[in-house]
């Protein structure tokens, strides 16, 4: 594709909430980076009202940049954005619509993760159901960027069904609970190549420091608040003692295969907990990673050996070429 084509960046952020104003962020980084490649690019809200899609349409763009996450502040949204796209029959980066409305539901990720014989902690919709003594972190059913996760939200099974209620009230939306995994946390990028999924170098969220009885989550907190020691101590990092060689090629190979299970295009982020046995769990696939100059996934095409501009680019180049978006 020419370098003189037309890319537009789409974004769906409302500016009420820290996590939603780092898409605005990621959108004109990701716009600096097209501009800088030579493509003509605008930065396009999508609202309730749908009307950008109009405009796209009208601009004839050669492809979009897809970062919508959530449409005015509800992520059970975002997949109407690579719907209308495909509806105009305008490609796009990231995953397909299909894709978006498949892993929408945590629960049903999880199913279908259970059913593919990958590991995944045992969840419930209504907290019960877990054996006594287990622990069980209570999450939004389709929200992202860990909104409604607190140092509070890890409880004693026997409590879950109030938490999830307490919650449900607070946040709104549905919320489940899920097994608890006490251990590390990893997060594996994943960018899709010319014969298939490349994963990236792995990261791992160190938790430092963390006071006796808070859990070691990377809670709302710990992602945004950035004069929070929880965000101050939860570092990532990107070396490895040998000895943990044969989980790193575990977490790969479990990202591969949720990679194909769910046929995910453009690039996809994986994130585990690692149990006290070493035995890695699937926590969940994220289809549109934060994009940000110093997010995880730029991180690690950074150790990879790509920078950020390129990095950008490849992924319009894997919108432009793919054959499941040809129009």
């Amino acid at each position: 594709m020419a370098r003189s084509a037309f890319v537009p960046v789409l974004q769906g952020a409302a500016r009420d909430r820290p996590d939603e104003e780092d898409t605005l962020i990621a959108a004109e980084a990701v716009a600096g980076a097209l501009a800088r490649l030579g493509f003509r690019t605008d930065v396009v809200h999508l609202g309730l009202d749908f009307a950008a899609i109009d405009r796209l349409v009208a601009g004839q763009p050669d492809c979009v940049f897809n970062l919508v996450e959530a449409i005015d502040g509800d992520a059970g949204l975002a997949h109407i954005a690579p719907a209308l796209l495909e509806h105009h029959g305008l490609r796009y980066t990231g995953a397909s619509a299909g894709s978006w409305r498949t892993l929408m539901s945590k629960p049903a990720v999880k199913d279908r993760l259970i059913a593919a014989g990958l590991p995944t902690p045992s969840w419930s919709s209504d907290g019960h159901g877990f054996d006594a003594g287990d622990r069980v972190i209570v999450k939004s059913l389709v929200e992202h960027a860990s909104f409604g996760i607190d140092a509070a939200s890890v409880v004693p099974a026997d409590r879950a069904p109030r938490e999830i209620a307490a919650r449900e009230a607070r946040f709104g939306g549905t919320f489940f609970a899920e097994a608890f995994i006490e251990g590390r946390e990893f997060n594996i990028s994943v960018i899709e190549g010319a014969t298939g999924p490349v994963v990236l170098p792995p990261a791992e969220i160190e938790f430092i420091d963390f006071p006796a009885g808070r859990p070691r989550i990377v809670d709302y907190e710990a992602k945004w608040l950035g004069d929070s020691a929880a965000f101050e101590n939860t570092p990532r990092t990107f070396d490895f003692p040998p000895t943990d060689l044969p989980l790193l090629a575990e977490v790969r190979a479990l990202s591969s295969a949720a990679w194909e299970l769910f046929q995910l295009e453009g690039y996809a982020r994986v994130d585990f907990r690692v149990d006290t046995e070493g035995r890695p769990w699937i926590l969940e696939v994220n289809l549109n990673p934060c994009l940000t100059p110093d997010a995880g996934f730029i991180a690690a095409a950074g150790r990879a050996g790509y920078g950020f501009d390129e990095m950008i680019a490849r992924i319009v180049d894997v919108a432009v070429k793919s054959v499941q978006r040809a129009v």
